[in-house]
């Protein structure tokens, strides 16, 4: 259930972020730090002071016994891999957190088209044949979504873009993929 890998914190991630934004911002930078083209990720998110106290071992063997890290109030801890050829959206389905876990959130690459190439995409395809279309389009970004949700429903998110690949061009905000928020979301319910 739980990896023994923890996300650090980025040095770059901003003092006035409010929790979940910082850890969203370090999940992505330690995805960045593995590199491109990499299989989805899904992390729990749990209340650091709550695992210090209850699960002391624990955090220090994640390296929450520093007075550094104490900063943060929301630990990442990697779960097992998202099993490759299942679909998103079926795997999301089957998770069920224990009460410990405050959020979760997920780290996905994906192929994105700019608005002005979105109103060009041909009508009737199905998933497969738009899949192969945006592929091939000439103006497609590769980015790296990090989407992170609490169980009280709040919602942030970090994109990343593979030309722009520098924690100082992740653009951040509660509703940029909010399918993929609803699906994480859901895993609560």
């Amino acid at each position: 259930m739980l990896s023994m890998s923890n996300v650090s914190p980025s040095p770059g991630t901003p003092m006035a972020a409010g929790p979940l934004t910082r850890a969203c911002l370090e999940i992505d930078e330690y995805a960045a730090g593995l590199g491109w083209d990499k299989p989805a990720r899904l992390f729990a998110l749990v209340d650091t002071a709550r695992l210090k106290k209850q699960e002391p071992r624990l955090a220090s063997q994640l390296g929450l016994d520093t007075d550094d890290a104490g900063k943060s109030s929301l630990t990442p801890i990697e779960q097992d891999t998202v099993p490759s050829g299942t679909p998103l959206d079926k795997f999301l389905g089957t998770i069920a957190w224990p009460d410990a876990v405050v959020g979760c959130a997920l780290t996905v690459e994906r192929l994105m088209l700019p608005p002005s190439a979105e109103a060009s995409v041909p009508e009737g395809l199905s998933d497969k044949q738009l899949s192969k279309w945006v592929a091939s389009h000439p103006e497609r970004q590769e980015v790296r979504i990090t989407v992170a949700v609490l169980r009280d429903g709040s919602r942030e998110s970090a994109v990343r873009l593979r030309e722009k690949d520098s924690s100082t061009e992740v653009l951040t905000g509660g509703g940029l993929v909010p399918g993929l928020a609803e699906a994480l979301a859901a895993t609560f319910a």
